[in-house]
């Protein structure tokens, strides 16, 4: 089980990437414009600079739903490897056979 304050953390950052997701990508699509003046992309880059560091949606990390765990993550599921296991052992997971041969 994760620590309470780092899931925590997570749901905070991915709160704050979707609150500055508009101002992120406007920013961004006047930098890469290339009828854009020198003066206004160096302005939209200093704006970009200033956005909260938790804007960026590379800072998330994805942490298992059920543990908080970061490692051994599943995107197709949410769930760390080892609740995936104990899930799928249970026949939780639909289409999911334990193997046996």
């Amino acid at each position: 089980m994760a620590k309470k304050s780092m899931v925590a953390r997570e749901v905070k950052r991915k709160a704050i990437v979707s609150k500055f997701a508009a101002k992120r990508e406007e920013l961004r699509g006047k930098i890469k414009n290339p009828n854009t003046s020198e003066e206004d992309r160096e302005a939209a880059v200093m704006a970009l600079q200033k956005l909260p560091r938790n804007a960026s949606p590379c800072r998330i990390r994805n942490r298992c739903a059920i543990t908080g765990r970061s490692r051994g993550f599943y995107r197709k599921f949410g769930l760390s490897r080892n609740r995936l296991r104990e899930v799928m052992n249970r026949g939780e997971v639909p289409g999911a056979v334990k193997s046996s041969w």
